[in-house]
C-alpha cells in the first residue's frame, strides 16, 4: 500500500506542474499539507525537539525537503518513471556510505547490486544516444537519490549510539514540519499562482480538478504512504519491507504510462528492471550493524545482524 501510494505522487504532481505551478510550489503544498495533517502527532511527540534536534533537522532537510524538491523538479524535465528509477539508485549509494564513511565491509552480492544498478541506469538514459534525456533533469533525479541516502542513514537506529530509537511516527511528523518550514523560505509560496488550484489540469487529454490532484498528493501520496510504510517496517523484516518499497518505481512507471502516456522504449524498460534488481540486491545484502552479536550464515561464515535501515 505504501509503494502504491508513493508511486502515485508523480502522476498527480506532473499535471499540476504542466498547468502552471512551479515544481517547488507543488512540493511546498504537498509537504505543508501533510505537516498540518500530522501536526497532532508532532505535538504528541514534542519531547523529540529536546532529545533529537539534529535528527529532526536532518530528516526534514534531506528525507523530506531535499528528496521531494529534487524529485519534483526532475519531473518537470524528464518522465516520471525515469526520475523515480534514478532516485532508486539510493540503496546502492548507501553502500558507499557503509563502506567508506562507516568503514564497514559490504558483501560481494552487494557490490554486484551496485554494478547492476549503474548498468541499468545507463540503459534507462540511453547513453549510446548521447544522453537523450535532459541533463539537468538527470542531475536533479540523482540529487533526489543522494538526499534519499540521508533518509536511509537517519532511519538507522544503530546510529543512535545505543540509545532507544525515537518513535518513527514522531520523526516523520517533525520531519514534515521542518521540511515545510525550509521549503517556505525556498519556494516563496506567496508568489505561487493560486488560481491554478481552482481550475483543472490535463492528464493525457482528460481534465481533472487541480484541487483533487492536490488532495491525492497530500493525503494518499504523503500521509498514507509514510504511515503505512512505518507500519510495514514494524510488521515485516526491514529487508522485506525495503524490497517491497522498490515496487514504487515499477508502479510509478506503469501509472505514468497509462495515465500520462509516457511510453518508454524496450531498452529503457529492461534497464529499469535491471536498476530495480540492482537496488534489491544492494539493499538486501548490505550488512548493517545492529549489536555486538553475530550469527553464523550459510557455509559457516559470520555476518552481522541487520537492523532497520529504511522505511518502506
Amino acid at each position: 500500500m505504501s509503494a502504491i501510494a508513493f508511486g502515485g505522487s508523480g502522476v498527480a504532481a506532473k499535471p499540476l506542474i504542466e498547468a502552471g505551478l512551479d515544481p517547488l510550489h507543488v512540493v511546498w503544498l504537498r509537504v505543508t499539507g501533510a505537516a498540518l495533517v500530522m501536526l497532532p502527532l508532532a505535538l504528541r511527540h514534542r519531547a523529540l525537539v529536546r532529545t533529537r534536534p539534529a535528527l529532526l533537522a536532518g530528516f526534514g532537510l534531506l528525507a523530506v525537503a531535499g528528496v521531494q524538491a529534487c524529485y519534483f523538479a526532475a519531473l518537470s524535465r524528464i518522465p516520471v518513471g525515469v526520475a523515480l528509477l534514478i532516485e532508486y539508485l539510493a540503496p546502492a549509494l548507501v553502500l558507499g556510505w557503509v563502506r567508506f564513511v562507516q568503514r564497514r565491509p559490504v558483501t560481494r552480492a552487494a557490490a554486484v547490486g551496485v554494478v547492476l544498478a549503474v548498468g541499468g541506469l545507463a540503459c534507462v538514459v540511453e547513453v549510446w544516444s548521447g544522453l537523450g534525456f535532459d541533463l539537468l533533469g538527470l542531475l536533479l533525479a540523482l540529487g533526489a537519490a543522494c538526499c534519499q541516502v540521508g533518509y536511509f542513514v537517519l532511519s538507522d537506529p544503530g546510529a543512535e549510539g545505543g540509545e532507544e530509537a525515537p518513535d518513527p511516527l514522531g520523526v516523520i511528523a517533525y520531519g514534515l514540519v521542518v521540511g515545510a518550514a525550509l521549503l517556505t523560505v525556498v519556494a516563496r509560496p506567496w508568489s505561487m499562482r493560486w488560481s491554478v488550484l481552482t481550475g483543472t489540469a490535463d492528464m493525457n487529454g482528460t481534465s481533472v480538478p487541480a484541487a483533487l490532484l492536490l488532495v491525492w498528493i497530500v493525503l494518499i501520496a504523503t500521509v498514507l504512504a509514510y504511515v503505512t510504510g512505518v507500519v510495514s517496517v514494524r510488521r515485516l523484516s526491514p529487508q522485506v519491507a525495503g524490497v517491497v518499497a522498490c515496487l514504487e518505481a515499477v508502479i510509478a512507471t506503469v501509472l505514468a504510462w497509462v495515465l500520462l502516456g509516457e511510453h518508454l522504449s524496450a531498452p529503457q524498460i529492461i534497464g529499469g528492471v535491471v536498476v530495480l534488481v540492482g537496488a534489491f540486491t544492494a539493499q538486501s545484502s548490505a550488512p548493517v550493524k545492529a549489536s555486538a552479536e553475530h550469527v553464523t550464515g550459510a557455509g559457516g561464515a559470520e555476518r552481522e545482524l541487520s537492523v532497520r535501515g529504511t522505511a518502506a
